[in-house]
């Protein structure tokens, strides 16, 4: 078993404490199973990162996005992060931190969509707790 740096578990934890307004309001709707029955993870390490939001079941990584990711250096590490996770057959979703903070509804329609799209990790979804429409 690969073994992990303990200052990246550290780093983890520290980012739950201090994460941006969008992470705690869209955590509320995620945690406890309150979305459709799935179970999200936050501040979540994979390998040598560490995502903001992560879906074991169907292998989903939410990552929401402010103003920092629009630098160039920002971006570059971004997309080497984003096909690493490609590569190891994650599902990606970007979502901007304004699109939380404006409009939740659609946000939470659209991660219940991607995780009904049929692939050999997500035949059949599970549903039955949570509403999008609450």
């Amino acid at each position: 078993m690969k073994q992990y740096s303990h200052n990246l578990t550290l780093h983890a934890r520290s980012l739950r404490l201090r994460g941006t307004p969008a992470e705690h309001i869209l955590w509320q709707y995620l945690r406890r199973h309150a979305l459709g029955g799935l179970k999200f993870k936050r501040q979540h390490r994979i390998g040598r990162y560490i995502v903001d939001f992560y879906c074991g079941e169907y292998k989903l990584v939410v990552e929401l996005e402010g103003g920092i990711h629009q630098k160039d250096s920002q971006r570059a590490y971004d997309e080497e992060r984003f096909e690493h996770f490609r590569s190891a057959g994650y599902h990606i979703l970007r979502i901007r931190n304004e699109e939380v903070l404006e409009n939740m509804k659609g946000v939470l329609r659209t991660i219940l969509e991607r995780v009904q799209e049929p692939s050999p990790r997500n035949p059949s979804p599970k549903f039955g707790r949570g509403d999008v429409t609450q």
